[in-house]
C-alpha cells in the first residue's frame, strides 16, 4: 500500500484537496479529526492536557474549548511543545491503527492528512508527499475570511508555521491551489491516476505476511536438521508465496 503524506500551509486549501481525494475513492486519515476525538473526556490526551493547562480551558460541559487552548499556547513555544507532548504520541498511535485497517482491507493507497507532517516526522512513513500551495496574498486573504482575523493576526499565524517554501522543497508533488476548484481537482485526479498502485502489486503486498507465516514451519524445521541449504529453501518458499 502506498502511503501518501498530504500537507500545506494554513489556509492553502488542504481540505479541498483532501475532499477531492476521498471523491476519488482514496481513504484519508485526518490528523486533526483524530486529535479532536482524542481530546474528548475519557481519553488520555484529554486528561493530560487538562492536568497541564488547568480547568480554565474547559467549557461548562467539561469539553475542551479549543479557542481558549489555542490562545493559551499561541506565541509560547514552550507551551506549544508541552501540548504536542501530551497529544502527538497518541495521535500517531491512533493513525497507525487506522492505517493498518486500510492495509488489511486491501486498499492500494492511503493518505495521511497532517498539517505538521514534516515537523512531527510522520513524513518518514510516507512513500510520497504532496504539498498544497498558493500565493501568499491568497493564503492571507483566505485565513482572514475563514477565521475572522485582522491582517496582522493572520500574518502572525502564518509566520508561526514552518515556511511553505521549505515544505515545497521537500515535496514529491506540489498541488497549485491558486486557480479554480475545478483546476485543483484536475491536479488531484492526475496525482491519483499516476500514484495509485495497480491491483496486482496491492495483491502481492497483501500476500507478503502470508508468505512469511507459511515459511515459519520450514524455518523451524531447518533449525533442527536441514542446515544452511534447508534454511535458504525455506526463505525462498516464503518469498515465492509473498511476492507475485
Amino acid at each position: 500500500m502506498l502511503i501518501v503524506g498530504l500537507t500545506g500551509g494554513i489556509a492553502t486549501g488542504k481540505s479541498t484537496v483532501s475532499n477531492g481525494l476521498r471523491a476519488q475513492g482514496v481513504p484519508v486519515i485526518d490528523a486533526d479529526t483524530v486529535a479532536h476525538q482524542l481530546m474528548e473526556p475519557g481519553e488520555t490526551p484529554y486528561r493530560l492536557v487538562v492536568q497541564h493547562f488547568g480547568p480554565g480551558i474547559l467549557r461548562d460541559d467539561a469539553t475542551i474549548d479549543r479557542a481558549r487552548l489555542g490562545a493559551e499556547i499561541f506565541g509560547d513555544a514552550a507551551k506549544r511543545q508541552l501540548l504536542n507532548r501530551c497529544t502527538h504520541p497518541y495521535v500517531r498511535r491512533r493513525m497507525l491503527v487506522l492505517l493498518l485497517g486500510y492495509y488489511v482491507r486491501g486498499h492500494a493507497m492511503c493518505v495521511l492528512d497532517v498539517p505538521l507532517l514534516f515537523e512531527s516526522g510522520l513524513d518518514r512513513l510516507c512513500g510520497k508527499v504532496a504539498v498544497v500551495a498558493c500565493a501568499e496574498d491568497r493564503q492571507l486573504a483566505r485565513l482572514m475570511a475563514r477565521n475572522a482575523l485582522s491582517s496582522d493576526e493572520a500574518a502572525a499565524r502564518i509566520a508561526a508555521q514552518m515556511p511553505l517554501d521549505d515544505k515545497i522543497r521537500r515535496a514529491t508533488r506540489v498541488i497549485d491551489n491558486n486557480g479554480s476548484v475545478e483546476e485543483t481537482m484536475g491536479q488531484v485526479q492526475t496525482m491519483v491516476r499516476e500514484w495509485r498502485p495497480s491491483w496486482l502489486s496491492t495483491f502481492g503486498a497483501l500476500l507478503a505476511p502470508v508468505g512469511l507465516v507459511a515459511a515459519l514451519p520450514l524455518v523451524r524445521t531447518s533449525v533442527w536438521g536441514l542446515g544452511v541449504a534447508g534454511t535458504c529453501a525455506a526463505w525462498l518458499v516464503g518469498s515465492a508465496l509473498g511476492v507475485l
